[in-house]
Protein backbone atom coordinates (compact mmCIF):
# COMPACT_ATOMS: atom_id res chain seq x y z
CA UNK A 1 0.00 0.00 0.00
CA UNK A 2 1.08 3.41 -1.14
CA UNK A 3 1.27 5.85 2.22
CA UNK A 4 0.83 9.37 1.47
CA UNK A 5 3.88 11.72 4.32
CA UNK A 6 4.36 15.59 4.40
CA UNK A 7 1.68 17.12 3.78
CA UNK A 8 8.49 1.19 -20.47
CA UNK A 9 5.55 1.91 -21.18
CA UNK A 10 5.46 5.39 -22.66
CA UNK A 11 8.32 7.74 -22.26
CA UNK A 12 9.22 9.22 -19.42
CA UNK A 13 6.17 12.41 -19.20
CA UNK A 14 4.44 11.69 -22.51
CA UNK A 15 1.14 10.50 -20.91
CA UNK A 16 0.75 13.28 -19.11
CA UNK A 17 -0.93 16.29 -21.30
CA UNK A 18 1.24 19.57 -22.27
CA UNK A 19 0.84 22.67 -20.80
CA UNK A 20 -2.47 24.39 -21.72
CA UNK A 21 -1.90 26.81 -24.62
CA UNK A 22 -4.29 29.42 -23.47
CA UNK A 23 -2.36 29.83 -19.71
CA UNK A 24 0.45 29.70 -21.37
CA UNK A 25 -0.91 32.65 -23.20
CA UNK A 26 -1.77 34.30 -20.20
CA UNK A 27 1.20 33.83 -18.50
CA UNK A 28 3.12 35.59 -21.29
CA UNK A 29 0.68 38.33 -21.57
CA UNK A 30 1.08 38.92 -17.97
CA UNK A 31 4.98 38.57 -18.08
CA UNK A 32 4.57 41.25 -20.72
CA UNK A 33 2.48 43.54 -18.91
CA UNK A 34 5.12 43.53 -15.92
CA UNK A 35 7.67 44.10 -17.89
CA UNK A 36 6.11 46.97 -19.99
CA UNK A 37 5.66 48.89 -16.11
CA UNK A 38 9.27 48.25 -15.24
CA UNK A 39 8.29 45.66 -12.68
CA UNK A 40 10.01 43.12 -14.40
CA UNK A 41 12.83 42.56 -16.31
CA UNK A 42 12.48 39.97 -19.30
CA UNK A 43 16.05 39.00 -19.25
CA UNK A 44 16.36 38.79 -15.68
CA UNK A 45 13.93 35.66 -16.13
CA UNK A 46 15.79 34.18 -19.16
CA UNK A 47 18.91 34.59 -17.08
CA UNK A 48 17.15 32.46 -14.06
CA UNK A 49 15.85 29.87 -16.27
CA UNK A 50 19.39 29.39 -18.08
CA UNK A 51 20.91 28.83 -14.89
CA UNK A 52 18.76 26.16 -13.11
CA UNK A 53 18.44 24.26 -16.46
CA UNK A 54 22.24 24.39 -17.39
CA UNK A 55 24.39 25.42 -14.40
CA UNK A 56 22.19 24.57 -11.23
CA UNK A 57 19.60 22.04 -11.86
CA UNK A 58 20.11 17.92 -11.07
CA UNK A 59 24.14 17.89 -11.33
CA UNK A 60 24.44 19.79 -7.57
CA UNK A 61 21.62 17.19 -6.17
CA UNK A 62 23.84 14.62 -7.79
CA UNK A 63 27.17 15.80 -6.09
CA UNK A 64 25.06 15.54 -2.67
CA UNK A 65 23.92 11.95 -3.28
CA UNK A 66 27.27 11.02 -4.47
CA UNK A 67 28.72 12.48 -1.60
CA UNK A 68 26.02 10.93 0.83
CA UNK A 69 27.15 7.29 -0.76
CA UNK A 70 30.66 7.81 -0.15
CA UNK A 71 30.67 9.52 3.21
CA UNK A 72 28.52 7.81 5.99
CA UNK A 73 28.79 10.58 8.42
CA UNK A 74 27.65 13.49 5.34
CA UNK A 75 24.92 11.09 4.77
CA UNK A 76 23.39 11.13 8.41
CA UNK A 77 23.28 14.93 8.54
CA UNK A 78 21.96 15.13 5.11
CA UNK A 79 19.30 12.29 6.30
CA UNK A 80 18.76 14.99 9.75
CA UNK A 81 19.20 18.51 7.86
CA UNK A 82 19.23 18.54 4.35
CA UNK A 83 19.22 22.58 3.67
CA UNK A 84 22.26 22.60 6.06
CA UNK A 85 24.27 19.38 4.68
CA UNK A 86 23.65 20.91 0.79
CA UNK A 87 25.03 24.09 1.90
CA UNK A 88 27.99 22.46 3.37
CA UNK A 89 29.21 22.09 -0.68
CA UNK A 90 27.80 25.32 -0.95
CA UNK A 91 24.03 24.45 -2.63
CA UNK A 92 21.68 26.51 -1.63
CA UNK A 93 19.15 29.23 -2.45
CA UNK A 94 15.80 29.94 -3.76
CA UNK A 95 13.02 27.38 -3.42
CA UNK A 96 15.41 25.30 -1.05
CA UNK A 97 14.79 27.08 1.86
CA UNK A 98 13.61 24.41 3.66
CA UNK A 99 14.17 20.76 2.17
CA UNK A 100 14.61 17.60 3.47
CA UNK A 101 15.95 14.02 2.38
CA UNK A 102 14.55 10.78 2.37
CA UNK A 103 16.47 7.34 1.95
CA UNK A 104 15.42 4.77 -0.96
CA UNK A 105 16.32 1.05 0.85
CA UNK A 106 15.25 -2.14 -0.22
CA UNK A 107 12.13 -2.21 2.00
CA UNK A 108 11.44 1.27 1.50
CA UNK A 109 10.78 3.32 -1.81
CA UNK A 110 10.26 7.04 -1.60
CA UNK A 111 8.60 9.73 -4.27
CA UNK A 112 7.86 12.79 -4.28
CA UNK A 113 5.37 15.43 -5.75
CA UNK A 114 3.31 18.35 -5.00
CA UNK A 115 -0.38 18.31 -5.29
CA UNK A 116 -1.29 21.59 -4.65
CA UNK A 117 0.91 23.14 -7.49
CA UNK A 118 4.83 22.46 -8.67
CA UNK A 119 6.66 22.83 -5.70
CA UNK A 120 10.31 21.69 -5.55
CA UNK A 121 13.67 21.70 -4.38
CA UNK A 122 15.09 23.98 -7.22
CA UNK A 123 18.57 24.56 -5.70
CA UNK A 124 19.50 20.65 -6.06
CA UNK A 125 17.17 19.60 -8.74
CA UNK A 126 16.56 22.42 -11.03
CA UNK A 127 13.31 23.51 -12.39
CA UNK A 128 10.80 20.52 -12.42
CA UNK A 129 10.08 18.64 -15.29
CA UNK A 130 6.14 19.67 -17.02
CA UNK A 131 5.40 16.07 -16.05
CA UNK A 132 5.83 17.09 -12.46
CA UNK A 133 3.71 19.84 -12.92
CA UNK A 134 0.43 17.99 -14.49
CA UNK A 135 -2.75 17.25 -12.97
CA UNK A 136 -2.62 14.37 -13.78
CA UNK A 137 0.62 12.84 -11.99
CA UNK A 138 -0.38 14.72 -9.11
CA UNK A 139 -3.40 13.51 -8.78
CA UNK A 140 -2.72 9.65 -10.23
CA UNK A 141 0.16 9.58 -7.63
CA UNK A 142 -1.36 10.25 -4.45
CA UNK A 143 -3.83 7.63 -5.39
CA UNK A 144 -1.89 4.80 -6.20
CA UNK A 145 1.85 5.39 -6.43
CA UNK A 146 2.56 1.36 -7.44
CA UNK A 147 0.47 1.72 -10.32
CA UNK A 148 1.79 5.16 -11.76
CA UNK A 149 5.54 4.09 -11.35
CA UNK A 150 4.81 0.86 -13.38
CA UNK A 151 2.84 2.01 -15.90
CA UNK A 152 3.71 5.57 -16.39
CA UNK A 153 7.85 5.60 -15.47
CA UNK A 154 8.39 1.64 -16.04
CA UNK A 155 9.52 1.01 -12.31
CA UNK A 156 7.96 -2.06 -11.03
CA UNK A 157 8.49 -1.38 -7.15
CA UNK A 158 7.85 -5.25 -5.87
CA UNK A 159 5.11 -5.79 -3.96
CA UNK A 160 6.76 -6.29 -0.28
CA UNK A 161 8.06 -2.64 -0.46
CA UNK A 162 6.59 0.26 1.27
CA UNK A 163 6.34 3.42 -1.45
CA UNK A 164 5.94 6.49 0.19
CA UNK A 165 4.81 9.65 -1.19
CA UNK A 166 6.22 12.60 0.06
CA UNK A 167 3.96 15.93 -0.55
CA UNK A 168 5.90 18.77 -1.16
CA UNK A 169 4.93 22.36 -0.79
CA UNK A 170 6.16 25.97 -0.10
CA UNK A 171 7.49 25.40 3.22
CA UNK A 172 9.20 22.01 3.05
CA UNK A 173 10.63 20.86 -0.49
CA UNK A 174 11.39 16.88 -0.60
CA UNK A 175 13.90 15.25 -2.73
CA UNK A 176 15.11 11.45 -2.99
CA UNK A 177 18.52 10.16 -1.76
CA UNK A 178 18.58 6.76 -4.05
CA UNK A 179 20.00 3.85 -3.08
CA UNK A 180 23.66 3.49 -4.30
CA UNK A 181 23.72 0.66 -6.95
CA UNK A 182 25.32 -2.76 -6.95
CA UNK A 183 28.49 -2.31 -8.71
CA UNK A 184 29.78 1.37 -7.64
CA UNK A 185 31.87 0.93 -4.58
CA UNK A 186 35.26 1.56 -5.71
CA UNK A 187 33.87 4.66 -8.04
CA UNK A 188 35.00 7.98 -6.87
CA UNK A 189 32.63 10.67 -6.22
CA UNK A 190 32.34 12.34 -9.74
CA UNK A 191 32.03 8.62 -11.38
CA UNK A 192 28.96 7.89 -8.53
CA UNK A 193 27.46 11.63 -9.40
CA UNK A 194 27.55 10.58 -13.32
CA UNK A 195 24.76 7.72 -11.79
CA UNK A 196 22.49 10.36 -10.42
CA UNK A 197 19.45 10.86 -12.59
CA UNK A 198 17.18 13.78 -11.76
CA UNK A 199 14.24 11.37 -12.00
CA UNK A 200 16.07 9.34 -9.22
CA UNK A 201 16.10 11.79 -7.12
CA UNK A 202 12.34 12.51 -7.40
CA UNK A 203 11.89 9.10 -7.46
CA UNK A 204 10.11 7.53 -10.43
CA UNK A 205 13.44 6.02 -11.35
CA UNK A 206 16.53 4.16 -9.42
CA UNK A 207 19.58 5.88 -10.16
CA UNK A 208 22.09 4.10 -13.56
CA UNK A 209 23.75 0.60 -13.17
CA UNK A 210 27.48 1.33 -13.81
CA UNK A 211 28.30 1.34 -17.76
CA UNK A 212 24.39 1.42 -17.96
CA UNK A 213 21.57 3.54 -18.49
CA UNK A 214 22.32 7.34 -19.46
CA UNK A 215 20.78 10.20 -17.45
Amino acid sequence: MSERHGGAPLPVGEQYPAPDAELEARAWALESLLAEKGLLNSDLIDRIVHAYENDIGPMLGARVVARAWADATFRERLLKDATAAAAELGIAGMQGEHMVCVENTPRVHNVMCCTLCSCYPWPVLGLPPLWYKAPAYRASLVADARKVLREDFGLDIPADVEIRVWDSSSEIRYFVLPERPRGSEAMSEAELAALVTRDSMIGVAKASAPGGVSR
